[in-house]
């Protein structure tokens, strides 16, 4: 039986970096995968700049590529300030969220992790948990939280840190989420730093290593009803 799943997330690229492979894996499954991302994702680094604008616009059009790749059946793109997320009234992104999983009526999330260095995914985060708390008619059957290389392992040491429960073994579809973040050139980074397309692999390569596989991307788990 085929599964509705809904990957939210902060920032143009966050959604391939947390779960690119687990995105084509599910689409492959024959899923319907949806995604929202919320905040614009670079203008922070150019002010009200015209700069601003053509990067945001070149943003959207990454994720646009970059879901195609995936397998993404619909994307929603939505312009909450970029790293500004938490000066927003937290209903409105609640809202927004709530939206979407009326909209798509997803039975998994992937969201981002809790603890996250970066202010928006935090504001992500809480506005998933929110717009999915329990209630008897939620259809979310299961919320996973992702892993963003140059966020979650930034952190404090010790505070909320990042372990996984759930890996997801993304052997056959790696190559599937290197091109999709090959999309995102301009938020690449040389070697050796944590975004840069060398560090991905040898991410995706540990954590397969760690649980008997070639790859894999690692989650926690927020919630899973049987």
């Amino acid at each position: 039986m085929s599964e509705r799943v809904l990957i939210v997330a902060a920032h143009p690229d966050d959604e391939v970096l947390g779960c690119g492979g687990v995105a084509a894996r599910h689409a492959a499954a024959g899923d319907k995968v949806f995604l929202q991302i919320l905040a614009e994702g670079s203008a922070s680094r150019f002010g009200n700049s015209l700069d601003a604008i053509d990067s945001v616009m070149a943003l959207r059009k990454s994720a646009t590529d970059a879901a195609k790749i995936m397998g993404v059946s619909d994307l929603e793109l939505l312009r909450f300030p970029d790293n500004k997320m938490d000066t927003m009234a937290q209903l409105d992104v609640n809202r927004a969220v709530e939206l979407a999983i009326d909209r798509w009526k997803p039975t998994t999330v992937y969201t981002h992790h809790a603890y996250d260095l970066n202010v928006d995914n935090r504001v992500v985060h809480e506005a998933v948990m929110t717009a999915c708390r329990p209630m008897p008619a939620q259809v979310v059957r299961q919320i996973l939280c992702f892993e963003v290389a140059s966020s979650t392992e930034w952190q404090t040491p010790g505070v909320g840190s990042f372990t996984p429960q759930l890996f997801i073994d993304i052997s056959d579809y790696w190559e599937t989420k290197k091109a999709a973040m090959a999309c995102y050139a301009s938020e690449m980074r040389p070697w050796p730093h944590v975004r840069s397309m060398e560090a991905l692999e040898h991410q995706a390569r540990l954590r397969g290593a760690s649980v008997g596989c070639a790859a894999a991307e690692a989650f926690m788990v927020a919630r899973i009803l049987r």
